[in-house]
């Protein structure tokens, strides 16, 4: 959905708003989808505040025939579900006393107190059910003007929630132009060393939308520079070979961006893994692209013919695609071809899978593990030689090559 009207013409938020909204309780959809319906930017979550108490809300769901659930009780929250699709609903509340992102907090029935209660000014708007735009804090003007701007005094703001550092340099990637906010960008300075008090799984999935966003090269460059990734990551960044792989593979792959930007060495992506509590798949994707880096270092060009699809049978298509895309953003532009060369011949080695198993051999009369796992080793190694030919006859000359050679091998005799 897309644009105001299509927001709020969706039939399930239509159905939601009508139970919640009225009877001396009023509700708005707030925060991103109001600020992307704005700009005519899909719309996915939607949130709704409302004056209604959760237990209210939990009830007059519960008589539409909705399901409710107390997903977030304790902080105003309530989780409904129309038609498979769910909405978070929260009372509006004002702090009592704040702690971080722990705060004493009372139910409260106004909505300008909730604008500035968020992080950003093109975060606070909220809409109503007539399709009004509540705009206090100058929200729509910041928007219009591609400009992430803290609400208030940008220290305090991030004092409630360290995470609010990341936040800015994700919100200014995806919807901002031009430089940073000088008055935020001052203020991430002067408390990046809150970035330590985050959970490893919270920066995780702020960086990986920071990494996946429209402008996340120029702005990635301009948070190493400030000193936060370095504390977030315990290394030194590399946004060159960021920059280099976003402008000659524009996919948005988060992973693999985070790969450019600071695993270099197998031990990197070890790093990242604690760090960051990456999930045991993107560690192992991580792991096993940078290791055929390594290996690709050493031979100063990319693979060809024969090497690479050595490369996928060891290590699988997707493993070597992911290197190629790194090794492309190691090096200088100028040879930016051949990489993508490489990745162009990729296509005919995928699914190449060695046509000989274990049985081949022992109908050959090969029964001892050792010397089938011998005779297999030494048919793949002549196999990725030949070309990794496919017909049958010359299939069959190389299994009874390599039974052989396992067979003298075997008696202790040398290779003629």
């Amino acid at each position: 959905m897309t644009g105001l009207a299509g927001l709020l013409a969706e039939p399930r938020l239509q159905r939601l708003l009508a139970v919640l909204d009225g009877d001396g309780e009023e509700t708005r959809v707030v925060g991103g989808a109001v600020r992307n319906a704005l700009i005519d930017a899909p719309v996915e979550d939607v949130d709704l505040a409302t004056t209604a108490h959760p237990d209210e809300v939990t009830r007059r769901a519960k008589a539409a025939g909705f399901r409710p659930a107390p997903t977030g009780y304790d902080h105003g929250t309530i989780t409904v579900v129309v038609e498979r699709k769910p909405f978070e609903v929260t009372t509006l509340r004002a702090d009592v006393e704040t702690f971080g992102r722990h705060a004493k907090v009372e139910y409260g029935r106004d909505f300008s107190a909730d604008a500035r209660r968020r992080d950003f000014t093109i975060n606070s708007m909220s809409l109503s059910r007539d399709g009004r735009v509540h705009d206090p804090l100058g929200g729509q003007a910041d928007l219009a003007a591609r400009r992430v701007r803290f609400i208030g005094d940008a220290r305090a703001r991030i004092e409630e929630d360290y995470l609010r550092i990341l936040r800015f340099f994700r919100f200014h990637a995806a919807y901002g132009e031009g430089p940073l906010d000088a008055e935020g960008l001052s203020a991430v300075i002067a408390e990046r060393a809150g970035l330590r008090r985050l959970s490893a799984e919270r920066v995780r999935a702020e960086m990986l939308k920071l990494l996946g966003a429209r402008r996340a090269g120029d702005v990635v460059r301009e948070a190493a520079e400030t000193g936060v990734l370095e504390i977030l990551l315990g290394a030194v960044a590399r946004p060159l070979r960021l920059e280099r792989l976003i402008a000659q593979d524009g996919a948005p792959d988060a992973v693999l961006r985070l790969g450019a930007l600071c695993v270099c060495v197998r031990e990197d992506a070890d790093r990242l893994r604690e760090r960051l509590r990456l999930s045991n798949l993107e560690h192992r994707r991580l792991r096993a692209a940078i290791e055929i880096v390594e290996a690709m270092r050493s031979e100063r060009q990319p693979p060809q013919g024969a090497r690479l699809g050595a490369l996928v049978l060891a290590h699988g298509a997707g493993a070597v695609a992911d290197a190629l895309r790194l090794g492309m953003a190691e090096n200088r532009p100028e040879q930016a071809p051949a990489w993508r060369a490489a990745l162009a011949a990729l296509d005919h080695y995928a699914g190449l899978k060695l046509p000989v198993s274990g049985e081949d051999f022992k109908k050959r009369g090969l029964t001892e593990g050792r010397a089938i796992g011998a005779a297999l080793k030494y048919l793949q190694a002549q196999w990725i030689r030949a070309g990794f030919p496919r017909e049958p006859g010359e299939i069959a000359r190389l299994i009874d090559e390599a039974a052989r050679q396992a067979a003298r091998s075997a008696n202790g005799e040398d290779e003629t």
